[in-house]
């Protein structure tokens, strides 16, 4: 089974609290980037149940196998059913520690197919649960449809905005990479007056400029000015709407397709 995880960007991010557990609440909306892909190859091969392997090609990874979301989310259904002995191979697209969930992605998929593989016949519903387990975003890739997130990023709600008639381009700097952890220190918590929701949904996409913010972008681009550079850049090229996605560290450029004359 031959499956293409995609990737997500993040309109606007907001820290709104931290929470007796130690993370912080947040509200974004996740936006799916079908043009960005990993490649995920499922095979089922000749062996006891409840065992797989897993090879990694394309762009490096920062784990070995045993530790990657495609193998941990194989085994969080193999506690519960009986699957079939699986060889899988990854081929890395979507940019680490980039803020466009590609881990969780790759997990999130991981979970659909075994679902088909072994007809389970569990639902969407079911399938969330068992992917809020490996991530908080990993539920979204289950139904891969743009969504209101809060809470740590799990809880979400259907939104409608289509950015169809737009060019979604990234870029992931070579030899940066945020962690989750570098983000969050000393980030500034607070409502903001207007929620990611509210904008999306209510102000027209050249006016986010000024209304849609990531938190993150605070600390991170203290840290990376090179990735406040970028955003200037997309916007110099004409880009609509400009962003680090996520917790970074790729930023984003929005741009209305050109239209071909007859």
């Amino acid at each position: 089974m031959l499956l293409y995880p995609i990737a997500k960007i993040n309109l606007g991010l907001n820290i709104v609290g931290k929470r007796a557990d130690g993370y912080h609440d947040l509200e974004t909306v996740f936006y799916p980037q079908e043009t960005v892909t990993d490649i995920l190859d499922i095979n089922i091969v000749p062996g006891n149940n409840n065992t797989a392997t897993l090879t990694v090609d394309g762009n490096p990874v920062d784990c070995d196998a045993e530790k990657n979301l495609v193998i941990k989310a194989y085994r969080l259904l193999a506690q519960d059913y009986e699957l079939p002995s699986v060889s899988i191979k990854l081929t890395k697209r979507i940019p680490m520690q980039a803020g466009m969930g590609g881990g969780s992605s790759d997990a999130a998929y991981t979970l659909k197919a075994m679902n088909e593989l072994a007809s389970l016949k569990l639902t969407d519903n079911d399938l969330e649960r068992y992917a809020l387990k490996l991530g908080a975003d990993a539920p979204f890739f289950i139904r891969r449809k743009p969504c209101f997130a809060t809470g740590v990023g799990e809880v979400m709600t259907p939104i409608d905005i289509d950015l169809s008639g737009y060019d979604i381009k990234h870029i992931k700097p070579e030899g940066i990479s945020v962690s989750t952890a570098e983000a969050f220190r000393n980030i500034p918590v607070g409502k903001p007056e207007c929620s990611c929701k509210e904008i999306v949904q209510n102000t027209p996409i050249n006016q986010w400029k000024d209304v849609l913010k990531n938190d993150f972008e605070t600390t991170v681009f203290a840290k990376h000015p090179e990735l406040a550079e970028l955003k200037q850049r997309f916007y110099d090229q004409g880009a609509v709407y400009a962003t680090m996605t996520g917790s970074g560290s790729a930023v984003i450029g929005i741009f209305a397709k050109l239209t071909k004359t007859p």
